[in-house]
């Protein structure tokens, strides 16, 4: 399959002239192409952001939330369809500062689905204040001594959590991006990928050139399997890994602990409505019983 079948055509797109979200949003097609994905089939799940505006531009199934709330939506869709491939993408504002708390309990019930993280390391459409990840010394207008907290590190607190997929690229780095997306994409469980990208307008800072200089792969040597490993790996400051961090293959999913799917395989929609059950529900509800 052909990326322009997730293509929109000639639409107007509101990032910057070099953003770095513009390669991102050319990987995940080619990546859903070449995984010869049914885009009726596919749904992009997002928040508020630049990052956030990404499944506006794809031929997909879409659900724009609120800020920082991508992931709940993202786990339910899943759980009432588990034949759909879905994807929450959002920026590191969206989905480490509002949707921190969401971020963290998602990795704890291991949904099926893949998150899709953009990290420029600055707040690009609310005008350049720091994000979580903006690192120490960085200067805006809201932090004009620049940031002296701690950067929030996703992939050690995915880690630390357990996630079954963590994972971390260079959205210049096509080729190695989209490997990365299709393995995220194909993975069973929760898989966090966090891709580098520029903010040409905000971030002075975390440039092109300053992530292709401050960036390395990771090789064979290093084993995914390894907790501690992936560990040491996510805490390394410079330079900073890309690939694959960690793998658990074996943890079950949300949609396989919930049981509504044991004994039956069909998505809720194609189910009928037991409305005797129901009534009887509202009206404990009601009583109180």
């Amino acid at each position: 399959m052909e990326a322009k079948a997730f293509d929109m055509g000639a639409i107007y797109i509101a990032w910057c002239p070099g953003c770095g979200n513009f390669p991102i949003l050319r990987t995940l097609k080619e990546a859903l192409a070449e995984l010869d994905l049914d885009p009726t089939q596919v749904v992009l799940v997002s928040g508020i952001g630049q990052a956030a505006k990404t499944p506006h531009y794809v031929r997909t199934n879409v659900f724009n939330g609120l800020h920082g709330r991508a992931l709940p939506p993202a786990t339910a869709i899943k759980a009432c369809n588990p034949r759909l491939t879905v994807i929450a993408e959002s920026g590191d504002g969206d989905t480490y500062g509002e949707g921190g708390n969401h971020f963290m309990h998602t990795i704890r019930r291991n949904p099926n689905i893949t998150n899709i993280v953009h990290n420029n390391m600055v707040y690009g459409l609310t005008k350049g204040q720091a994000s979580p990840t903006s690192r120490i010394g960085f200067k805006t207008p809201v932090q004009p001594g620049g940031v002296y907290a701690e950067p929030f590190n996703p992939l050690a607190v995915a880690i630390a959590l357990d996630a079954s997929f963590v994972a971390r690229a260079n959205a210049q780095d096509r080729e190695q991006t989209k490997d990365l997306m299709k393995k995220a994409i194909t993975h069973k469980g929760y898989a966090l990928l966090d891709i580098f990208q520029p903010c040409v307008t905000y971030n002075k800072l975390n440039t092109y050139e300053w992530f292709k200089n401050n960036t390395y792969y990771l090789d064979n040597s290093h084993d995914p399997h390894d907790r501690m490993q992936a560990f040491e790996k996510a805490i390394q400051k410079d330079p900073l890994p890309l690939g694959i961090f960690y793998l658990n293959p074996h943890k079950s999913t949300f949609e396989d602990n919930t049981g509504v799917y044991q004994q039956d395989d069909r998505p809720l929609h194609e189910r009928d409505v037991d409305f005797g059950r129901l009534e009887d529900l509202i009206r404990n509800f009601e009583t109180g019983a």
